[in-house]
């Protein structure tokens, strides 16, 4: 992940458009802002939530609010509660889904 040339940014996340994500279960509400390759992210997921498919891509994700629960397809399994997070490159271990039962506020880079 590289940080492509760009100013200063400041980001007032309340102002950036919020889009809807169907889960299998639930749904995930992303405000997203894209730099080149870069994807900077504040994501909430809804009570209940269990992501529809199984990612291989690249994350830094930080546990602002609630509980996240983490599966790998190898059947691996973390909680992460607020203030917790994980880091994994595209393709480095197992592929990985997450869910909530009582919803989670995060901050994603990736």
């Amino acid at each position: 992940m590289k940080i492509p040339t760009l100013p200063f940014t400041v980001t007032d996340w309340g102002a950036v458009p919020v889009t809807e994500h169907p889960g299998e279960s639930g749904k995930a509400l992303w405000r997203t802002l894209n730099i080149g390759d870069l994807r900077v992210r504040m994501v909430e997921y809804t009570a209940g939530y269990l992501a529809d498919h199984w990612c291989d891509r690249r994350h830094v994700l930080f546990v602002l609010e609630g509980e996240l629960d983490s599966e790998l397809r190898d059947g691996r399994k973390f909680k992460l509660t607020a203030g917790m997070g994980y880091q994994v490159s595209d393709f480095g271990d197992a592929a990985h889904r997450s869910s909530t039962q009582t919803g989670a506020k995060l901050f994603i880079v990736d």
